[in-house]
């Protein structure tokens, strides 16, 4: 049976690089969950890579349907932005693993939705002061740079990801991503090592379904 493993971490702290880094690895046979979200797209991003970038109706419809698993609310500077993952034909964990990026809180409730035994948290941790500097090195690169939400979303962090909340989500694992293979190296070894522990007989099945697809 699958497993759902959630990058979750500060803002610049490194998690959308870990995440491209860990698709790339063929080893780990990780699969997308690509997220939504309303909040305008970012220079450099493109639909159905980072997000599928959505409107609030949308939202609306997908809510009226209970096809939401989760939902966060920011009220920034620029006005409400929503991020969600729905259910869609993305997820199948009867066949595969799959790698998301996430905030505390969506992966509580993402973990709440699957099972604990399902979903496994990859916290990303870095330095305050290394992070406001990636922080201001990536806004700079926009074309229309948002400092103000920028500073609001590092002051939310402090918060959003102190010891209490990480105690409370039950993630006791951090990774410092300092220097980017070390961490990446510990990460792959994390998840290789969760893989290899998952019931043989379910993971023989789950390959050979797979290997019969590509013949």
């Amino acid at each position: 049976m699958g497993s759902i493993f959630c990058i979750v971490g500060k803002s610049s702290s490194g998690k959308d690089t870990i995440y491209k880094r860990l698709l790339e690895n063929l080893s780990l046979h990780l699969k997308r969950i690509v997220p939504y979200t309303t909040r305008p797209i970012r220079a450099g991003e493109q639909e159905g890579v980072e997000y599928h970038f959505t409107t609030t109706e949308r939202l609306s419809r997908l809510q009226e349907e209970n096809s939401i698993i989760e939902c966060r609310a920011y009220d920034t500077v620029y006005g409400v932005w929503y991020y969600f993952m729905a259910k869609d034909s993305q997820i199948d964990l009867d066949e595969n693993d799959y790698l998301v990026i996430g905030t505390l809180e969506s992966y509580t409730k993402i973990r709440d939705y699957f099972g604990e035994n399902r979903v496994v948290p990859v916290y990303i941790d870095l330095d305050d002061g290394e992070r406001l500097s990636r922080a201001l090195e990536r806004e700079k690169k926009q074309s229309q740079p948002k400092y103000e939400e920028m500073c609001r979303r590092y002051i939310a962090d402090g918060k959003d990801f102190s010891p209490d909340n990480l105690e409370r989500a039950g993630i006791t694992v951090k990774f410092d991503n300092q220097d980017l293979d070390s961490c990446l190296d510990k990460v792959e070894a994390y998840i290789a090592a969760h893989q290899k522990a998952a019931d043989p007989a379910d993971l023989a099945v789950s390959r050979e379904r797979k290997d019969l697809r590509n013949a």
